[in-house]
């Protein structure tokens, strides 16, 4: 099974330094016709074997974190990969963040800072549902909510300005032991449309849907140029986007799994070696308990 979603994390990688047009780059609804839906299942239990082998190893060996990063337009899916891709992860190794908006207290500070606070700590992963790219993205679309409002932009500036600041901030991160993961996920205005529907007609869902939803909407041909120019300007070498095709969340999952995978496996986890004194130690405690002491 594996050979059939290990491939998948190739065709999503946003190479440094390409102008991104998401209609004619990327297809929400793309599917590997050699992956059926009903093998979804199957090959999700897979690479969670897979992924759980890897975070076991990353957590023990505590040389790196792992910084995941999920964005997307509303009813893409951000809570749905963290549930179904990340739920056979060891919660002992994983914090997951809401960045909702600002408190006070936040927009007293840069706007890095908040997220800064929350960075993993060497062996742990981190997930950022919605992360510090949101002052590129709703900040652009809606510019009276940027903090301090000194910062309102001027000939578009602001938004180069910041790409290079994160572009910069992230670089610290990784030359100094944080993999950074981000993750796109794409998803077209009709099946936004079909999944708001189904919200608000299904009464087990009426709780996910608010009318601010469809309010944001009016502005989807706004937010397809902040994304296009987040993902142009800030997918780097130490940095990379992947965008995942999510009209299909089953398919999405499996994309998603396979950019976890194949970024671990390069890292190349694994336990910690035991040195020979602790060896001879060891020797000696399981001598003791053999003997029956």
């Amino acid at each position: 099974m594996s050979p059939q979603w290990e491939h998948l994390a190739a065709g999503t990688l946003v190479a440094p330094g390409t102008v991104v047009n998401l209609a004619k780059d990327f297809d929400p609804g793309l599917r590997d016709r050699h992956i059926r839906k009903d093998e979804h299942d199957a090959a999700l239990l897979d690479a969670k074997r897979v992924l759980m082998d890897l975070q076991d190893k990353f957590l023990a060996s505590a040389d790196r974190a792992l910084l995941i990063i999920l964005q997307a337009i509303d009813a893409a899916g951000k809570d749905s990969t963290i549930k179904h891709v990340m739920s056979g992860l060891n919660p002992e190794g994983v914090h997951v963040y809401n960045f909702t908006a600002p408190s006070a207290h936040e927009r007293a500070h840069d706007y890095l800072w908040r997220h800064q606070r929350v960075l993993p700590e060497l062996g742990r992963i981190a997930v950022f549902n919605r992360s510090h790219y949101e002052n590129v993205l709703i900040t652009r679309v809606h510019p009276e909510t940027l903090w301090p409002q000194s910062a309102v932009p001027q000939e578009d500036n602001i938004w180069h300005n910041r790409f290079r600041s994160i572009n910069a901030w992230e670089r610290h991160l990784t030359d100094n032991g944080t993999t950074i993961i981000k993750l796109f996920l794409n998803l077209s205005r009709a099946e936004q449309s079909r999944r708001f529907l189904a919200r608000i007609q299904n009464p087990e869902k009426n709780w996910k849907f608010s009318v601010a939803d469809l309010q944001e909407r009016a502005f989807w041909d706004d937010y397809q140029v902040a994304f296009e120019e987040m993902l142009t300007h800030t997918s780097t070498r130490w940095a990379p986007w992947y965008v995942i095709p999510s009209d299909r969340k089953w398919f999405g999952h499996l994309c998603t799994s396979a950019v976890l995978v194949n970024v671990l496996r390069g890292l190349n986890p694994h336990y910690p070696a035991v040195d020979p004194r602790t060896k001879a130690q060891l020797a000696h405690a399981e001598q003791q308990l053999l003997d029956g002491n």
